[in-house]
């Protein structure tokens, strides 16, 4: 047994969590080579080392067991089961969202851009485009999974240590170290409907033992790739990816049916085309529907009515490669050289539906348009001479252009990270300090997008050689040089850097009674820059698609301190001080922690601290500018969840744009975070652990809601304006676009509970079995704005105007229940997310009817919960050989139906594995050596 003489350790979290200790504590090979020098380890959460096993941060350990025994393929797929992850998590379905192609985790709710994510303890560039236009974050989907030791998560935000922007949490994945041995792995999955097939293959290889040869080298090389499906594969599950969802009871005009006609003057786009008379300005479908939808139920009011299901993805088309390598290289007795590289590279693709010929696109105000804005439902226009007008005059019209082909998006994400560092000891302290460079470069490539100036002339100019265009039914009759007029492959290439110098030391200062008082310091000198440029044409509206680009770097100098004094032998206090200089702005940010251990079985534990975002590129800068969208009530023509005369339901749950501009005159959030919790363990094989928590976040930065946006005056509406007692009301048209700057909102505000449950039974010689439960009960998600209104959004379906409109579940479970017994291990995984009402947030109206009127998706207006039961096995079959292999979702059960989200079609992005079926996976590994 060795004296702990120094605070040595490897600290493998660099700026990573809280000033706190880390629950579990993994052994490193010791540095030491001489007698009784103490053994070195790594912990998340704090620079100073301890022995006991639970700290006053709460903090959650997954070992490579967990993750193996899970099934999951992906380190996002597996933390998005977590009971942790909330509302803004970035699932890998989500084509249609600005960050498709990438994964992001969200703790407590607060949005991807507040939990840091940290490879090894170190920080990653950030994905190349921002999610909604505005949050960057991690992308989850560059760490390679076959390498991954453990995860820890430390959930008490705002961390002093590791980056005061923590104000959600810390998500630390730790690679493996020191590994010696080859091993090869493969698996394949496929689901039920034998599709969305899945393959990977990994080698693994690691060199020399660091004690003894003085190096080791590990490499690692994963590929892997994952089929596409269609939501029209899943025809006959139920509702599980159909626009259509009058067979539930719900009225035509539901977000994923197009082509109908609204009223008078207001129609949705159709295949055939619908052009509008200009007399009675009724809009009156071309013929020939039955060739181009395969809807028989069709509109009454005479539209060609078709489904998104007809075209839109599921799940995207992904191929990927990872590649990770780490030497570490023995000096001397006190000095360790080291070296990581990681290369990623990951392609999807992911359809949509044919383009609309009159989009509404936003863009940068220019001298030919000082709006930023147009409307190309009121400017594209069908000529007089057009030989598919009747009336001799221009006409407005609305087309699904069919014939151009499905909108593709393609992202291709190449990420690298580098780096190189030296640990020791010197004089005392136990040092670490390195540097790092890392790289995300996205390319993105939307197919079959429109030229907007070709097409308004092509439709309305007699004088263009490629008038005219015939739409609908007679598009047969259009050349091919047309189409190559007509047609635009928009390309965006962006890129993120960051590079990184940090230095931190460690040591003991004095004995105290109760032990001895530790120390750690450590500075980062940090410079990120961020370039996501504007999709080629949209800068000026002459493309369909809005402008999205953000660009701006920023330098952060940070200096910090930490203490742990044992202040009796029951009682010890930590505190940390972070000081951050941005090029704008800097922060002081504390933290303080407090554990006590009245007895040996039981601890009670807190904690309290501060956080500090400082605006993004995307948020801030004077080019900055994106148009997103969300599901709203309009409040003009739909008061009170009623439309008025002359609108129609529709205008009662509407998706509608929101352009949002950079600030620079945007302040800093802030955050205050509390926890507070006890560790008991009442019995040698049971052990609990309850923590409750708070985290305010001050003078966030957010658009303005979209529902208030919608009644500003600037809103954007075309010019069907409503009739009220014999009186045209102008600016009630139809909801088109509104205006939703970033702004300084007032706060958010955020109180819950976890639990942790764990149980082992000796079952003697039928082996040993293992029950663990992870609860996240949220009491409150409260959003309150700059003039008074509160949101109130737990249990609901919001917040809508930051999300997919997945909803903030107040309850989401996981329980494990694990049976060990030779060479096999069988492992059940319950998942629960919690029902939520079909809300935008307490206290209003039900956000969706039936034909009928009555409430959707049931009677009280309630998203019924999910749960799904995941099965896995492993099984040594030889001595180097393993079998393993999974069935997710075993039961095979559906999703709620879910109206309102657009991040899945009709189910619900959480509920994922009840849109895709039961699905099996089996695999092998052989170690060689």
């Amino acid at each position: 047994m060795y004296k702990e003489k120094v605070l040595a350790r490897s600290l493998r979290v660099m700026f990573s969590g809280s000033l706190m200790l880390a629950a579990g504590i993994a052994a490193l090979p010791a540095h030491a080579q001489e007698e009784n020098k103490i053994q070195r380890v790594e912990v998340t959460g704090t620079n100073i080392k301890r022995a006991e096993a639970e700290t006053a941060s709460p903090v959650q350990i997954i070992n490579r067991a967990e993750i193996d025994k899970s099934g999951k393929a992906t380190v996002a797929e597996y933390l998005q089961t977590l009971a942790a992850d909330g509302a803004g998590s970035l699932p890998t379905g989500f084509g249609n969202g600005f960050a498709a192609g990438s994964t992001a985790i969200s703790l407590r709710g607060l949005g991807a851009t507040s939990t840091l994510v940290l490879l090894n303890g170190r920080r990653m560039a950030s994905f190349g485009r921002a999610d909604d236009g505005q949050k960057t974050f991690t992308d989850l989907s560059t760490i390679p999974m076959e390498v991954v030791e453990r995860i820890e998560i430390l959930k008490d935000g705002s961390s002093a240590v590791y980056g005061a922007d923590a104000i959600a949490g810390v998500v630390n994945i730790i690679l493996k170290q020191n590994y010696k041995g080859i091993v090869a792995s493969a698996s394949a999955g496929t689901s039920k409907y034998h599709d969305n097939n899945q393959t990977k293959a990994s080698l693994t290889a690691g060199f020399g033992d660091y004690d003894e040869d003085r190096y080791n080298v590990i490499l690692n090389a994963e590929v892997y790739k994952s089929n596409e499906i269609y939501n029209k594969d899943r025809k006959g599950r139920d509702w599980i990816g159909a626009g259509d969802l009058r067979p539930w009871g719900y009225p035509l005009a539901t977000q994923f049916a197009v082509g109908y006609i609204s009223g008078n003057n207001s129609a949705t786009a159709s295949p055939t085309g619908s052009i509008r008379d200009p007399k009675t300005l009724d809009y009156v479908s071309l013929p020939g529907c039955s060739g181009l939808s395969a809807i028989t139920n069709q509109d009454p009011k005479g539209g060609c009515l078709w489904n998104q299901d007809q075209f839109r993805s599921m799940q995207p088309q992904i191929d990927g490669v990872n590649l990770f390598a780490r030497g570490t290289w023995k000096v001397s007795e006190d000095l360790q050289a080291y070296a990581e590289f990681g290369y990623s590279q990951r392609k999807t693709g992911f359809d949509l539906t044919p383009p609309s010929i009159t989009p509404t696109v936003a863009f940068p105000p220019n001298a030919g348009n000082p709006n930023g804005v147009i409307n190309y439902g009121n400017t594209m226009l069908l000529g007089a001479t057009h030989p598919q007008n009747p009336y001799g005059v221009p006409v407005r019209m609305r087309y699904s252009a069919f014939d151009i082909g499905v909108h593709r998006r393609n992202a291709d994400n190449s990420f690298n990270r580098f780096v190189v560092g030296l640990k020791g000891n010197y004089a005392g302290w136990d040092f670490d300090t390195a540097f790092l460079h890392s790289e995300s470069k996205l390319k993105l490539e939307y197919t079959n997008m429109l030229n907007m100036s070709a097409l308004k002339s092509a439709l309305g100019d007699s004088t263009s050689p490629y008038f005219p265009y015939y739409i609908g039914a007679q598009a047969g009759k259009n050349s091919a040089a047309l189409y190559n007029a007509l047609r635009r492959t928009a390309v965006a290439d962006g890129k993120t850097q960051m590079d990184i110098i940090d230095f931190k030391a460690s040591r003991e200062l004095m004995k105290l009674p109760a032990g001895s008082l530790g120390l750690a310091v450590g500075a980062e000198y940090r410079k990120e820059s961020y370039d996501s440029p504007a999709l080629s044409g949209s800068q000026d509206g002459s493309i369909n698609s809005s402008y999205v680009a953000a660009k701006g770097d920023e330098k952060v100098y940070a200096l910090y301190a930490e203490m742990l004094a044992p202040i009796v032998k029951s009682v010890e206090a930590s505190a940390a001080v972070r000081y951050d200089k941005y090029t704008n702005f800097n922060s002081t940010t504390p933290k303080l922690g407090i554990k006590w251990t009245p007895f040996k079985q039981l601890a009670l534990r807190g904690t309290y601290s501060e956080g500090f975002r400082a605006p993004g590129a995307a948020e801030s800068g004077p080019t900055s500018q994106s148009t997103g969208s969300a599901t709203v009530r309009d409040p003009v023509r739909c008061p009170n969840g009623t439309p008025l005369p002359g609108a129609t339901t529709t205008d009662c749950s509407l998706t509608v744009a929101a352009v949002k501009v950079g600030d620079p005159s945007l302040q800093p959030e802030t955050s205050k975070g509390y926890t507070l919790g006890m560790v008991w363990d009442p019995l040698p094989n049971t052990s609990f652990a309850i923590d409750a928590w708070k985290i305010k976040r001050s003078n966030e930065i957010n658009p303005l809601a979209y529902a208030e946006a919608a009644a500003l005056p600037t809103a954007i509406r075309q010019d069907n304006n409503l009739t009220i007692n014999g009186v045209v009301v102008p600016n009630t048209g139809t909801l088109v676009i509104s205006k939703a700057p970033y702004r300084n909102s007032s706060f958010t505000e955020i109180r819950g509970l976890d639990l942790d449950a764990k149980q082992r039974f000796n079952l003697g010689e039928y082996g040993k079995l293992t029950a663990d439960l992870r609860w996240t009960h949220v009491i409150s998600w409260k959003r309150v704005e700059k003039s008074g209104i509160s949101y109130e959004y737990v249990g609901t379906h919001g917040n809508c105007d930051t999300s997919n409109c997945a909803g903030t579940p107040a309850d989401k479970v996981n329980f494990v229940l694990g049976w060990d017994k030779g060479d096999w291990n069988v492992t059940g995984l319950v998942n629960y997310r919690g029902k939520m009402k079909n809300v935008y947030f307490e206290g209003d109206l039900c956000a969706s009817k039936l034909a009928d009127g009555s409430n959707a998706p049931t009677a009280d207006c309630t998203l019924a919960s999910f749960t799904t039961v995941d099965l896995s096995f492993r099984w040594k079959a030889m001595k180097n050989l393993e079998v393993f292999g999974s069935v997710q979702n075993l039961f095979d059960k559906v999703a709620p139906l879910d109206p309102l989200t657009y991040g899945g079609m009709s189910y619900n992005p959480m509920d994922a594995s009840g849109a895709i079926g039961r699905y099996f996976k089996v695999g092998l590994k052989y170690q060689f050596k």
